[in-house]
């Protein structure tokens, strides 16, 4: 799986149970197992508080979770030439395309994001990250000059996919469109692992995916999961602001690794789909808690876009629990909405 073709670099939440298994907080409770492994291009770790646990048990938990994994991925890799994403991107008729239920719903996900953010959002804009040397290819002498971004722009556009749920199809309306998921697949991942968890009996768990976390329930001791958003740009990666997480997902994007400078000029990978060019704000992260991982995935792409005072309205507009990391001096400052204070605990 590509990384996120706008917030490309997920600045990891930190799982206090999962720092606890490594040795760096007090030792994981007994009856918390951990399962883990690599998928999409990246890591998952799923955290079970689940008493006993038999090896066979765990055998078929294990299959189940990396079934789903494994569906998502040969769904919707853009790494897979074979994956449905990839024949959907080569397909250059302006005809219908069928495609699955799954990946018909992430498009429907990321439309509904595209559509409420005005257009921050949009993951047809890989050839604009491409552009500016965020892609696989290398990164340019120069940047893109405003005719190349034009010229560009003439395949980048969300409107530009047609989603038909009836007819279970999508639709392009310029043959050059393509599509990358990946702001808003892991997300959707971590969705299906968890449905997965309570399909089998499972009411106190955690799932994660390349950063992205889903928390069910609370542990046997009645105290919720808790993450961690990172602290930006710290050699060793530490907690910034604690997260207690119950039935709910956390997502962050932000953009203060991937980058690079020209003549003194620092170009950041978050680029405004907009605007063809890297978003230019205050802006470090944006944590996003929602009830599903794909839509807190998606919105913490779209606010780093839109940055923390223009991100900030929005989400409180939207009723979104967004938290806001931006620099301040020498220092950060955070400014989170009401629906975020609610939710993340002290």
């Amino acid at each position: 799986m590509r990384r996120s073709v706008l917030g490309s670099l997920i600045a990891l939440l930190l799982i206090a149970a999962l720092l606890a298994s490594r040795g760096m907080l007090r030792e994981r409770p007994p009856e918390i197992h951990e399962l883990s492994g690599l998928t999409m291009g990246t890591t998952y770790t799923v955290m079970i508080d689940a008493g006993d646990l038999t090896p066979a048990r765990s055998a078929t938990v294990r299959d189940t979770i990396e079934a789903r994994l494994e569906t998502v991925n040969r769904l919707m890799s853009t790494y897979d030439s074979a994956s449905e994403l990839s024949r959907f991107n080569r397909y250059q008729g302006l005809e219908p395309f069928s495609v699955s239920p799954q990946t018909l719903e992430v498009f429907e996900i990321a439309r509904r994001v595209s559509e409420r953010s005005g257009g921050a959002f949009d993951v047809t804009v890989g050839p604009l990250v491409d552009a500016w040397g965020f892609g696989p290819s290398e990164r340019p002498s120069t940047p893109p000059d405003d005719r190349e971004l034009r010229r560009l722009q003439e395949r980048v556009g969300y409107e530009r996919i047609i989603i038909d749920t009836a007819a279970g199809t999508l639709a392009k309306t310029h043959s050059g469109t393509v599509a990358d998921l990946s702001a808003v697949a892991k997300g959707y991942g971590v969705d299906q692992v968890a449905e997965a968890l309570d399909a089998l009996g499972f009411t106190a768990f955690m799932v994660e995916v390349g950063g992205e976390i889903f928390a069910r329930g609370r542990k046997a001791d009645g105290s919720p999961w808790r993450a961690g958003i990172e602290l930006p740009g710290a050699e060793v990666r530490s907690v910034y602001r604690p997260v207690d997480l119950v039935d709910m997902a956390a997502a962050t994007s932000g953009n203060y690794r991937n980058y690079y400078e020209i003549d003194g000029v620092r170009y950041a990978h978050i680029l405004d789909p907009r605007t063809g060019r890297p978003a230019r704000h205050a802006g470090v992260s944006v944590s996003v808690l929602h009830e599903r991982a794909a839509v807190a995935d998606a919105w913490a792409t779209a606010l780093s876009v839109l940055g923390p005072e223009e991100g900030r309205r929005l989400a409180e507009r939207q009723g979104l629990a967004a938290y806001f990391l931006m620099r301040a001096g020498e220092g950060l400052e955070a400014r989170s909405t009401s629906a975020f204070e609610r939710l993340a605990g002290d």
